[in-house]
């Protein structure tokens, strides 16, 4: 007798940003560089405070915590969210609106399961950061896109969001600053944005994880949090990856006022117990980072950006804008098939030992043929390495044997 997944194993979709990872183990093992642009995985360091908060952790036993995070956490982030603004006329935020996730990524699953039935769909604006879809899919839960381009700057529109909503629409998934266009949403746009989905009776669930990473002198990205009359359809997504270059910390959160919403969440937390207790214990010390501190990794983030973007650009058949804010943006390529082209890389090209390796963009869009010839670049590399990177490009779009003429 033959055993076999589920049809919700079976049609998973690998990530796009790590399906390509075989390849690159390959050409390491063969003493290839691969300089990983396909990542968000910052080389930044971590906080000391962090660091130093996991050497002096001393508790006899590592006994279970709450299910919703510990109280001190909650209690300072709910402090720190209170800091985004300077508006005392919104009610500010409770600990007890906020729930501790196991990163971001549980956050957002939680999020798509008290929001979302078997059956009902999320409406995403593509191109989209891919587990938004995988999250959904192993709920039974359908993706839809509303396709934004390069052309406007992947703006993303109320009148696009109205008209997309369907009866069986549950919620409405934004990143802003974006993953993986580097697109920021104003606060007017953004609250346009949740005025449609209040008065549709959707829910706004907002991915700010990388809230912090804006490069046009106006601080952080607007948070749904603080936009007028969305306090029942509001869900918060955040992290402490990107923020404070700690993905392997595995600490996220959720935040509404929606007290339905959250009681749902909590349920779901409650199944799996506990979110990491050390890794909360080090998260409350990140919290107290200084803001120069932040303020330097920005500036650095800029350059890098800035240096990533001109190298792409003086490419012959490249074209790239520059991204408002993360550290990604969509990479149009001279060739007919992306993904083909990063494995060619990995596979049968390098310079003097080295090559480069992205994420084929295909993945990132819910509309069967976008993306086919675009990648996605992170800058989460030093000046020197972003600007080998694209020597290496340009040499092997030079050598490509598939390169299309431009």
């Amino acid at each position: 007798m033959a055993f076999h997944p589920s049809l919700r194993g079976q049609n998973a979709q690998a990530s796009p940003i790590r399906r390509l990872s075989p390849y690159a183990d390959a050409a390491k093992a063969r003493g290839v560089q691969v300089l990983h642009l396909n990542i968000g995985q910052p080389d930044i360091p971590t906080p000391p405070r962090m660091l130093e908060a996991y050497r002096h952790f001393d508790d006899k036993v590592l006994a279970y915590g709450a299910s919703e995070g510990s109280a001190p956490y909650r209690t300072a982030l709910a402090k720190y969210f209170n800091s985004l603004t300077s508006d005392t006329t919104h009610a500010p935020v409770q600990p007890t609106q906020v729930l501790v996730t196991v990163g971001g990524s549980e956050a957002l699953q939680f999020a798509i399961a008290a929001t979302c039935d078997l059956g009902e769909e999320i409406l995403v604006a593509e191109p989209y950061y891919p587990n938004y879809k995988g999250f959904a899919q192993i709920l039974g839960v359908t993706t839809r896109a509303i396709t934004t381009s390069a052309a406007n700057g992947f703006a993303l529109s109320a009148e696009q969001v109205r008209a997309a909503i369907g009866p069986k629409t549950r919620a409405l998934i934004i990143s802003s600053p974006g993953n993986p266009t580097g697109a920021v949403i104003n606060a007017a746009n953004l609250q346009e944005i949740g005025n449609v989905c209040r008065d549709a009776g959707i829910f706004l669930v907002s991915d700010e994880v990388y809230r912090d990473f804006v490069y046009d002198g106006s601080g952080r990205a607007p948070s749904v949090l603080w936009r007028e009359g969305l306090d029942d359809c509001a869900i918060l997504i955040d992290s402490v990856s990107k923020r404070y270059s700690a993905c392997g910390a595995r600490v996220g959160c959720l935040v509404t006022r929606n007290r339905e919403i959250y009681a749902a969440a909590l349920k779901f937390a409650q199944t799996r117990l506990s979110p990491p207790v050390i890794d909360q214990f080090a998260a409350l010390a990140a919290l107290d980072t200084p803001q120069s501190e932040t303020d330097a990794h920005i500036a650095d983030y800029k350059r890098r950006r800035d240096a990533l973007v001109a190298g792409l650009c003086a490419i012959p058949g490249v074209r790239a804008q520059t991204p408002a804010g993360a550290f990604y943006l969509i990479v149009e390529l001279p060739v007919p098939d992306a993904e083909k082209f990063c494995i060619w890389l990995l596979e049968n090209f390098a310079v003097d030992g080295e090559t480069v390796m992205f994420a084929p963009a295909d993945g990132f869009y819910a509309t069967p043929g976008l993306g086919k010839n675009q990648v996605r670049a992170a800058y989460v590399l030093e000046v020197p390495k972003l600007q080998r990177a694209c020597q290496v490009l340009t040499a092997a779009l030079a050598a490509y044997p598939e390169r299309l003429k431009r």
